[in-house]
């Protein structure tokens, strides 16, 4: 069974890092990557990301299903921009510089395909980051970190159920999946895509009865235990903040700033290589 959002537990710097951490550091770098359109920093973004990953241990196997899923969505993005906007490039960078027509009012310039350069770098720089993130992150230490920089606890647990029960979720539409197909009903690739979805569809009822269940059983449990009733409560996985942690987020606070100055030298949030 293919892993959507899991924890892998990898002995790593990235993994030694506290939650809190790389939550900041999530943060900071999502931000320096919103905030510009230089192509030159967001080379380097991508640079940094899958250098992180080799660093971290995660194999790219590991987050496949989500990286192919980024991918079919990123060109899928691009095509509706020069669809709906064939000449977005040439308007925000001022010159028109056409290499062959398409027929109509879709021209291909240097300036728009420049523009959708910049749009894959953003995914690039972004994406391996999120799953960076969840994939070295244990939930328990980061509810633990989530708390100890101020988020109160009861939210700081929520965080941390949510993110433990995603994979219990795909988990258990696998298991309900198998049964479906026990009892006749075709899901493999055999199938169309439509019957395939149609089939799906049948899944989708067990699995919110189930989910509501564990919900329930959850509840019933942290409220017998006297969840929420004290104002602070111990943490078993809560660890210090170290050398390390001040060194990424610092990292990652020259990226910001580093993003930031870059729209003053241009003028603007574009770099434009055609003025």
């Amino acid at each position: 069974m293919r892993n959507l959002f899991n924890y892998v537990d990898r002995k790593s710097p990235i993994h030694t890092l506290t939650g809190a951490t790389k939550l900041v550091c999530l943060l900071l770098w999502s931000f320096a990557a919103m905030s510009t359109y230089d192509t030159r920093f967001l080379i380097l973004l991508p640079v940094l990301s899958f250098a992180l990953f080799f660093v971290s241990k995660i194999r790219l196997r590991d987050v496949s299903f989500m990286l192919g899923f980024t991918a079919v969505f990123m060109v899928l993005n691009n095509l509706l921009v020069f669809l709906f906007s064939p000449q977005h490039g040439v308007n925000l960078y001022g010159t028109s510089h056409i290499l062959f027509s398409l027929g109509g009012r879709y021209v291909v310039t240097q300036e728009q395909l420049f523009y959708h350069l910049n749009l894959i770098l953003k995914y690039l720089s972004t994406i391996p980051i999120v799953l960076l993130f969840v994939c070295t992150t244990n939930p328990s230490e980061f509810a633990a970190s989530l708390n100890r920089i101020g988020v109160k606890y009861t939210i700081a647990y929520a965080v941390a159920l949510a993110l433990r029960y995603i994979p219990d979720i795909q988990r258990e539409f696998h298991e309900i999946s198998q049964a479906q197909q026990a009892r006749g009903i075709e899901m493999s690739r055999k199938q169309n895509l439509y019957r395939r979805l149609k089939s799906s569809a049948a899944i989708l009822i067990p699995l919110i009865l189930t989910s509501m269940d564990r919900i329930e059983v959850i509840s019933n449990a942290m409220e017998l235990r006297g969840f929420g009733k004290h104002k602070k409560r111990t943490w078993y996985m809560g660890r210090p903040f170290a050398a390390l942690d001040f060194a990424a987020i610092g990292l990652c606070v020259v990226l910001l700033v580093t993003s930031l100055a870059l729209n003053v030298v241009n003028g603007g949030r574009f770099w434009n290589p055609f003025a």
